[in-house]
């Protein structure tokens, strides 16, 4: 259970990544940037804590989702973005399937 809880952090540093390359702007912008760089790698590192216990594809799926999610929902909320009921299916998919790997996961 531990190893979900490092991987949810993980997927949680991977938010504040993709949320300060926005705000780099294309890195021109100093703070956001290096925020990018620390959150980008500690991301990483953190994700390979939670490989020490959960398989490699489930782990990273489960990565990449929990950043996509969390980036479509600070994308709507602080930027914004369009909330269609399309693209809240969409996120409703990737959650299932979340909840899918981790049910069927080993350990």
């Amino acid at each position: 259970m531990m190893a979900w809880a490092v991987l949810l952090l993980a997927g949680v540093l991977e938010i504040a990544f993709a949320t300060s390359l926005e705000l780099s702007r294309g890195f021109t912008r100093l703070w956001p940037s290096l925020a990018t760089i620390v959150f980008g790698t500690t991301a990483i590192v953190v994700l390979s804590r939670s490989l020490q216990t959960i398989p490699l594809s489930t782990a990273y799926a489960a990565f990449t989702a929990i950043g996509a999610v969390g980036t479509v929902v600070v994308g709507i909320v602080a930027f914004h973005e369009p909330a269609t009921g399309a693209r809240l299916a969409c996120i409703a998919l990737v959650v299932a399937g979340v909840i899918g790997l981790r049910v069927t996961a080993p350990a």
